[in-house]
């Protein structure tokens, strides 16, 4: 059985229910808030709002970032399902998750992503949704970066094919010739700095720059009554 298909919300084992409180208040925050953009998923989402870029680039565009540490795809589709895109319609889904599935195959994570945005697909239908590809990880070679290699080859066979559906690839550059990963693109091997951040994020920043302007000429070109 893939566990990833299976919703699931994070366990408490701190007894302080900060996971369902992040999760209420991202719910909270969907009917407060008008959103053009929203980023979902794992540490790597939850990390950007902190960086410099986010401030710069994104908050600009009008993006809502729902990530929290350590999810795996199990519980961002647990999230999904359960209001987290149930107030509002943005034009765009950023979708960022599966580096923590440490227990999955690669086809198991992918049958994740998909299960995922499926069911993004079926709450906003008209919504496009960015998949970017994992990141890197641990400073020197091991077996979860030859995971992830695998995992993005099958996002940009498989994930690509489906409507709608925009892969960037943003795991380029991290990895240095001697196969080790610089704290000054991740200071713990995970998680980006604000130069990693650019440089990972960049081109999604493009990206969503391009399907938000073309939402834009679509308007203009609309006939008014």
């Amino acid at each position: 059985m893939n566990t990833c298909l299976t919703p699931l919300p994070v366990e408490d084992p701190d007894g302080d229910q900060r996971w369902m409180s992040i999760h209420n208040r991202f719910v909270s925050e969907t009917r407060e808030k008008d959103a053009e953009v929203v980023f979902i998923g794992d540490s790597i989402i939850q990390a950007l709002q902190h960086t410099d870029i986010w401030n710069d680039w994104f908050v600009p565009m009008h993006c809502l970032n729902f990530g929290i540490h350590r999810d795996q795809l199990q519980n961002v589709l647990w999230r999904v399902q359960n209001g987290e895109l149930d107030n509002i319609k943005p034009k765009v889904v950023v979708l960022h998750v599966g580096t923590n599935n440490h227990g999955n195959t690669p086809e198991e994570i992918i049958e994740g992503i998909i299960e995922i945005i499926n069911t993004i697909k079926e709450k906003l239908s008209n919504t496009y949704i960015v998949v970017p590809t994992l990141l890197p990880r641990g400073q020197h070679p091991n077996p979860l970066r030859t995971r992830i290699l695998q995992v993005n080859d099958l996002i940009k066979s498989k994930v690509s094919q489906l409507p709608k559906v925009e892969i960037v690839p943003i795991e380029n550059g991290f990895i240095q010739p001697d196969g080790t990963i610089s704290h000054h693109d991740m200071y713990d091997y995970l998680l980006l700095t604000n130069s990693g951040s650019r440089k990972a994020f960049e081109p999604v920043y493009e990206m969503l720059q391009q399907l938000l302007s073309e939402g834009e000429v679509e308007k203009e070109l609309t006939p008014t009554e």
